[in-house]
C-alpha cells in the first residue's frame, strides 16, 4: 500500500491562518506579508484508540499539582505545576527565564526528584558555570546540549525525569522537516510532539520562547493555543524587580503576578512584595498609596503623579502602569467635578515599581496624586486610598475592601479613604474615612497647610 503523501499549506505568522497558497495580505490579522511555507506530515491511523469516559467517573486527584519551594511560582501556576502540563515562559532577552528555570528544576532535585535542562543555546559547561554562581549543586539534575527533537525525546525516555526543561523553542527543529529551526513548521511541529510527550507521561514541560520586538512571543500565534500556560517575565531595564505574569492558564487565574528580585544569586522571591514596593515611600507631596488585588491577593503600590504648567498649546497625559484612557477620565473629572483646574497642565502618572495597575479601585488614589501635586500639599503619610471615580465626581465602592484593609493594617497605615456606600466598618487599628464625592475626598485625604 502506498504510503501516503504529506501536503504543503501556507500559514500566517501572526495569527496562525492556514491557506492552500501563498497570499501577500492575511484576512484574518490584516497583516501584510506573514505566510510562510509549511509541510504537513500524513495523519497516521495506527495509533491507541482512546474511549470516552464519564466526567463523572474521572478522579481530579489522578493529577495532583508538583509544589514547588518557589512560592511566588506556585502562586501564578495556581497552586504549583499540573503533571503532564506544558508551560511557556517568555521575555525579554536578559529579562532571567533561564535563570528562573535553572533555579526550577534544581528545586525539583533538592526534594530528591530529577530534572532534565536541554539547551539549544548554550553548551553544558557554559550551564555549569551559572549554576556554579547561583550556588545549584547539581545533585538529580542532568544537562543536554542538543537541538535535534528525536534525540531530545530519546534522552527524556531514556532518563524520565520529574521535569523538563526546554530553552529554547526557537532553537530546536525536528529532522523530518525541510525548514530551519526558529520557522513557524518548527515551532508548532516541535511544541506539539512535546506537548504529546507529556500528556502521555503525565511529566510536566517548561519550554522558553524567545519574544518580538513588540513583547510578544515569536512564532505563530497558534504556540499560545497549543500549550496549557503562558507566562510572561517582564520588569524594567534598569530595575532589580521581576514581574511573572500569566496571560493563559487553564488550570488556574490568569490574574495572577508573581514577584521576583534579581540578585547576585539570580532571581529571587520576593516574599512580602507590598513592603517591598512601599520601601523608599516617605509620604511626599504627589504620593498616594492604594491597594490593589492581583489574582487571589492583596497587594500595596505606590502611585505618583506630577502636574507642571506646559510651555504649548496642548497640554500632555503621560502614564507609566496606568491605562492612559483612565487618566483622560480623571483628569476631566477633576477639571469639572473637582474645582481643579488642569488645562494646562502636564500630568505625568506612575505606578512605583514597574507594576500595572489596571482596576479601577484606584481611580481615587491616581486623583489624589494629581491633587496632592497641583496644591503641593502631601497625601497624609498613614492613609490608603480606595475607590471607582464617576464620571460625576462620585466615588464608587470596589470589592474585597477588607482584605486590602487587612494588607494595609500590616504594614502600618491608620486611616483608610473609602466611598460612602461602603459597607467596611472600623477595623482596630484603622480609622475609616468616607467621603461621598470626590471633591470632598480631596479634602479629607490631603494635610492641612
Amino acid at each position: 500500500m502506498a504510503k501516503p503523501k504529506g501536503k504543503t499549506v501556507f500559514v500566517c505568522n501572526d495569527c496562525g491562518n492556514e491557506s492552500p497558497k501563498w497570499m501577500g495580505h492575511c484576512s484574518v490579522c490584516d497583516q501584510w506579508n506573514t505566510y510562510v511555507e509549511m509541510s504537513i506530515a500524513p495523519k497516521s491511523s495506527s495509533g491507541e484508540r482512546q474511549n470516552a469516559s464519564l466526567l463523572s467517573d474521572i478522579s481530579s486527584n489522578d493529577a495532583p499539582r508538583i509544589k514547588l519551594p518557589i512560592n511566588e511560582l506556585n502562586q501564578v501556576l495556581g497552586g504549583g505545576i499540573v503533571q503532564g502540563s506544558l508551560v511557556l515562559i517568555g521575555g525579554d532577552p536578559g529579562i532571567g527565564k533561564s535563570t528562573l528555570l535553572l533555579k526550577t528544576a534544581a528545586a525539583i532535585c533538592d526534594n530528591d526528584g530529577t530534572a532534565l535542562y536541554v539547551s539549544g543555546e548554550e553548551s553544558a559547561h557554559q550551564i555549569k558555570m551559572r549554576a556554579d554562581r547561583l550556588g545549584i549543586d547539581g545533585n538529580g539534575l542532568y544537562l543536554l546540549a542538543e537541538t535535534d527533537m528525536d534525540n531530545i525525546l530519546n534522552q527524556i525516555d531514556h532518563i524520565s525525569p520529574q521535569l523538563v526543561v526546554i530553552d529554547s523553542i526557537q532553537s530546536v527543529h525536528a529532522p523530518e522537516l525541510p525548514s530551519a529551526a526558529g520557522s513557524t513548521a518548527q515551532v508548532r511541529d516541535c511544541t506539539v510532539k512535546l506537548m504529546g510527550w507529556a500528556k502521555s507521561k503525565g511529566t510536566p514541560v517548561l519550554i522558553v520562547g524567545h519574544v518580538t520586538k513588540d513583547g510578544a512571543i515569536a512564532g505563530p500565534h497558534t504556540l499560545e493555543h497549543i500549550v496549557d500556560v503562558v507566562l510572561y517575565l517582564e520588569g524594567e531595564r534598569f530595575s532589580s524587580y521581576r514581574l511573572l505574569r500569566s496571560v493563559k492558564n487553564r488550570f488556574g487565574s490568569t490574574n495572577e503576578v508573581g514577584v521576583f528580585e534579581m540578585t547576585d544569586k539570580g532571581l529571587t522571591e520576593v516574599s512580602n512584595p507590598s513592603k517591598a514596593f512601599l520601601s523608599e515611600h516617605s509620604g511626599t507631596v504627589g504620593s498616594t498609596i492604594v491597594p490593589t488585588i492581583e489574582g487571589t491577593r492583596p497587594l500595596l503600590v505606590e502611585i505618583q503623579a506630577l502636574t507642571n504648567q506646559t510651555n504649548f498649546g496642548m497640554p500632555r497625559r503621560t502614564t507609566n502602569g496606568v491605562d492612559f484612557n483612565r487618566l483622560v477620565l480623571i483628569s476631566a473629572v477633576l477639571s469639572k467635578r473637582a474645582g481643579i483646574s488642569l488645562y494646562n497642565q502636564d500630568i505625568i502618572v506612575n505606578v512605583v515599581g514597574g507594576l500595572k495597575v489596571n482596576e479601577p479601585g484606584a481611580d481615587l488614589g491616581i486623583a489624589l496624586s494629581i491633587a496632592s501635586s497641583f496644591r503641593d500639599k502631601p497625601v497624609k503619610p498613614d492613609l490608603i486610598a480606595i475607590g471607582e471615580v464617576g464620571l460625576n465626581g462620585e466615588l464608587r465602592n470596589v470589592s474585597q475592601v477588607e482584605r486590602r484593609i487587612a494588607e494595609a493594617k500590616k504594614l502600618g497605615f491608620a486611616q483608610c479613604l473609602l466611598p460612602a456606600q461602603s459597607q467596611a466598618q472600623n477595623i482596630r487599628g484603622i480609622n475609616i474615612i468616607k467621603a461621598k464625592s470626590l471633591k470632598e475626598a480631596i479634602e479629607l485625604g490631603l494635610t492641612s497647610p
